[in-house]
């Protein structure tokens, strides 16, 4: 069958091969500490209660028919509030664009800003980046980034990259990392835009940024969030925010992810998206509207949901630190945002039980897999080579107990690799 050159090009999900072969091992009866997916169980992470009950209300009231193209109106006011209240950022409801979570919202971005042929940089590693760049044709450049860095980019990582660049993307608190930019690091790069697109003519398309932040409200300890135009407000022309409450209401599953930025790029990605027909539901949309304007509901259950995180990611981090010390082959960076913890486990080109060599993160994947009961991602699902022995642990999943139970079981894995 023919399909298009896009089609027949674009490679499947890592993540989602990963996880298939964790569903195989737990329908076969192993019991898995599943840290792969950027997911919530519910049990363990339930949708605020208000969200919850505002959702069964409205669907009761019948509010189940189309909802504006570009979100309801209560809903985009509701979000301009809480961005002036919360994040000091000054967007009017005309400006914000309400979609069915922040992915159809960041491919709209990428086509109101992109052709063919445009260069994209992104870090690397970070999510899904080189896979919006190929449906959209663009030219990726991925700028590789250092453990030394906490794999944030720096301005000296993409300075030799931006002259001629239609869009940066930038991530922060990162996925996969769990780490963020700091004051002084995000400044820098927002100093070298300005400087880029002073550079330009008028006949120049601009140099971009799309800011994904969908986890900013999930910080840890004294960790703060930082974002380009609190730093630097003149580059209000030329900024793309993309937010929700996917992650910080453990709400992946009720699609309401919402986009800012100048008024005329968000009225193109409200034509791009109204074609696309990429809504929020409505009953979602108007729980959600009721829902941010309760400031104490929203503190306390981000509170709550902050410390269950935290408690996950620092035993994780913790326990790996010991292995450490102990003299494995492991390290771990401190968890500073989201719900992901960097991990490395360098054993790489050393000989399984079963005598396969672990020559790339795929096998160390598998091995670990069926050995440690432990599922992570290897950092060339998003882009890294598979050379690199560095994982992604997202431990919205699974319990704290799950995770401690899961490090002996590494320990052992580890032994037994020659």
């Amino acid at each position: 069958m023919q399909v298009s050159k896009m089609a027949a090009g674009l490679s499947g999900s890592e993540i989602i091969r990963i996880g298939n072969q964790v569903s195989e091992q737990v329908r076969q009866g192993a019991n898995i500490c599943n840290l792969t997916i950027g997911d919530f169980d519910p049990k363990i992470f339930p949708i605020p209660a208000e969200l919850n009950s505002g959702i069964t209300q409205a669907y009761q009231q019948g509010l189940t028919n189309y909802p504006p193209a570009a979100g309801m109106g209560e809903l985009r006011e509701a979000v301009s509030e809480f961005l002036k209240t919360r994040q000091g950022l000054d967007y009017g409801p005309n400006d914000i664009l309400v979609a069915g979570g922040s992915r159809p919202l960041i491919y709209a971005t990428y086509r109101a800003l992109v052709d063919p042929g445009d260069r994209v940089v992104f870090p690397l590693p970070s999510w899904n980046n080189n896979h919006y760049c190929h449906l959209t044709g663009a030219t990726q450049v991925a700028v590789p980034t250092q453990p030394e860095n906490d794999f944030m980019p720096t301005a000296a990582d993409l300075a030799p990259h931006l002259p001629g660049a239609t869009l940066l993307a930038l991530c922060s608190p990162l996925n996969p990392t769990g780490t963020v930019f700091t004051k002084a690091g995000l400044e820098e790069i927002c100093d070298l835009v300005l400087a880029e697109n002073k550079r330009r003519g008028a006949d120049e398309k601009p140099l971009y940024v799309l800011y994904d932040q969908i986890y900013w409200l999930l910080t840890f300890g004294e960790t703060q969030h930082f974002d380009p135009i609190s730093l630097r407000p003149e580059l209000r022309p030329y900024v793309v925010y993309i937010d929700g409450i996917s992650k910080c209401f453990a709400a992946t599953g009720v699609r309401v992810g919402y986009s800012f930025g100048p008024t005329a790029i968000i009225d193109k990605m409200k034509s791009i998206l109204g074609h696309v027909g990429a809504w929020a539901p409505k009953a979602e949309q108007v729980a959600t509207a009721h829902f941010l304007p309760e400031a104490g509901a929203v503190d306390s259950f981000i509170s709550d949901m902050k410390t269950q995180l935290q408690g996950s990611l620092q035993a994780l981090f913790e326990g790996l630190k010991d292995l450490q010390s102990q003299g494995y082959p492991v390290d771990a960076v401190a968890p500073a945002g989201a719900i992901y913890l960097t991990a490395k486990i360098d054993v790489l080109g050393r000989t399984a039980p079963d005598g396969t060599v672990l020559a790339t993160t795929a096998e160390l994947t598998s091995y670990l897999i069926s050995e440690a009961k432990l599922a992570l991602v290897p950092f060339s699902a998003f882009g890294s080579p598979a050379s690199e022995p560095w994982f992604r642990a997202s431990v919205g999943a699974e319990t704290v107990e799950s995770v401690l139970a899961a490090l002996p079981r590494l320990r052992a894995a580890l032994d037994k690799i020659k």
